[in-house]
């Protein structure tokens, strides 16, 4: 059988995978305590880490330089112009030699055998096509890459958005004869806001064409749900082969014959994979419903319309990343922009060796250096969601989502309102060190008056109210 193991090296996917190294510990500690009897509680992962800990690698190997996307929580003191990790240098060593060759050899043949040479008017007429071709691939690159990440934003709100609706506004059933109903509500409360997490790394492995679901940060998320298409295909066939160390080596520095289809999976599954993030919308509008029509702890109305909302808004999320992944540039513009800036580099030479003489050399490669670093960048950004360096960290917005998530649900819904009569809290500051019980004592009048006060005060009195306050915060400690 081959090799058929998963070969990412995003640092979200490297760390899924050593925790994976501790699942079957963890999993015989839950099997020996459900079978000895003598706990009833679940098993907690004792390797576990919340997303907001998760540490970072410290350096860089060889192949990281190379893989993406970047970790934009590390930072580098580096000058750009001095930095590796992120640039298409790698990608440029193969083209710029050619390059230099075949300047070099126009340059000797020009100056040692035969005069070759080309009047400057081509180089002005050319150049401004390739200015123009250039300008436009760019442009749109830039543009798919924007969307992408508005896409995710809108993910990101959305997610929320729901969560919030159902964390605070999905009541917990309170009933004396049937205890169980406030124990029921709440774990399906967290079901459904662990399925908008789900969504979204879904999502992540749909855009970057993985359709297995048995990646580690996806299998336990959607293991539960009946009736996914994807998890009754093969999941053998569904992970990229290893690849060999001189076609890895040719991926790096930019070889198209070195590089795989991206698409080649789905092609190689002959099983109807369905579309996994859609499935778990229909999940999550299924919850919806239940708790609107059957349980009717959703009772608000327009709760209800805005968390149904939210998962169209999930749904136009979905179908907006695929329109930007699967319409790409017309193939005519990407052959037809790439033809002209090689035409423009290969004539590039016979203009340039009456005026420079043996200067040609350099400055047809740092010439073609910039063109042909502008038209990679181009390529390179126009799908944003895959796992090259410079594209959306879509690891990073998962985990993010996940702990916005986590922090909502760690406390309950009904301490969110219960903020108002807090101790702590002083609604008239910095006017008044009142607390809201003090305020209650007071006639609504007075409290107007002093909201009137509060709105008409100098700012300078308000900055001299904050300087006593932190002074006697200083003092207290």
């Amino acid at each position: 059988m081959a090799d058929v193991t998963d070969t990412t090296h995003t640092p979200a996917t490297v760390k899924f995978q050593a925790s994976e190294k501790s699942k079957d510990a963890t999993t015989t500690n839950h099997e020996v305590a459900s079978s000895s009897g003598s706990t009833t509680k679940p098993a907690r992962n004792i390797e576990f880490q919340p997303p907001s800990r998760y540490m970072t690698t410290q350096s860089l190997g060889v192949d990281d330089y190379f893989a993406g996307p970047r970790d934009i929580q590390k930072h580098s003191k580096l000058p750009f112009f001095m930095r590796m990790h992120g640039s298409i240098m790698p990608k440029m060593i193969l083209p710029l030699a050619f390059v230099c060759a075949w300047a070099t050899a126009i340059t000797c043949i020009s100056k040692l055998v035969h005069a070759l040479e080309v009047d400057t008017v081509l180089l002005t007429v050319l150049g401004f096509v390739v200015a123009f071709g250039l300008s436009f691939r760019c442009s749109t690159a830039y543009e798919r890459y924007n969307d992408g990440r508005k896409y995710w934003s809108q993910l990101t709100l959305a997610s929320r958005n729901l969560a919030r609706t159902i964390w605070i506004n999905v009541d917990e059933r309170k009933d004396a004869e049937h205890p169980e109903y406030a124990k029921q509500d709440l774990l399906g409360k967290v079901s459904a806001i662990q399925l908008i997490n789900a969504f979204a790394v879904a999502l992540k492995h749909r855009l970057r064409f993985e359709p297995a679901v048995d990646y580690p940060d996806l299998s336990n998320l959607v293991v539960h749900l009946p009736g996914t298409m994807a998890q009754h295909a093969d999941q053998s066939g569904l992970r990229h082969r290893k690849p060999s160390p001189l076609k890895r080596l040719g991926e790096h520095l930019g070889v198209t014959f070195a590089q795989s289809n991206p698409r080649k999976l789905l092609k190689r599954s002959h099983q109807n994979l369905g579309n996994l993030p859609h499935e778990i919308l229909a999940h999550l509008y299924a919850y919806i419903e239940k708790v609107t029509t059957d349980d009717e702890t959703l009772k608000s109305g327009v709760c209800q319309s805005n968390a149904y909302s939210d998962i169209r808004s999930l749904g136009d999320v979905l179908t907006g990343t695929e329109r930007v992944l699967n319409t790409p540039l017309p193939l005519a513009y990407s052959i037809s922009i790439s033809q002209i800036t090689w035409a423009y580099i290969v004539v590039l030479p016979f203009q340039l060796v009456k005026q420079l003489d043996w200067i040609t050399i350099p400055a047809t490669a740092i010439a073609a250096y910039i063109i042909l670093g502008l038209a990679m960048i181009g390529r390179e950004i126009e799908n944003p969601f895959g796992n090259d360096v410079n594209d959306l960290p879509l690891e990073l917005f998962c985990t993010e989502i996940a702990a916005d998530l986590d922090v909502l649900t760690s406390i309950p819904a009904d301490e969110y309102k219960s903020f108002v009569k807090a101790s702590e809290n002083r609604p008239l500051f910095p006017l008044s060190w009142g607390t809201a019980a003090e305020w209650e004592a007071q006639s609504m009048e007075e409290i107007r008056e002093a909201l009137r006060a509060k709105a008409t005060t100098s700012s300078k009195d308000i900055e001299l109210e904050r300087a006593k306050s932190n002074n006697a915060d200083i003092q207290a400690v």
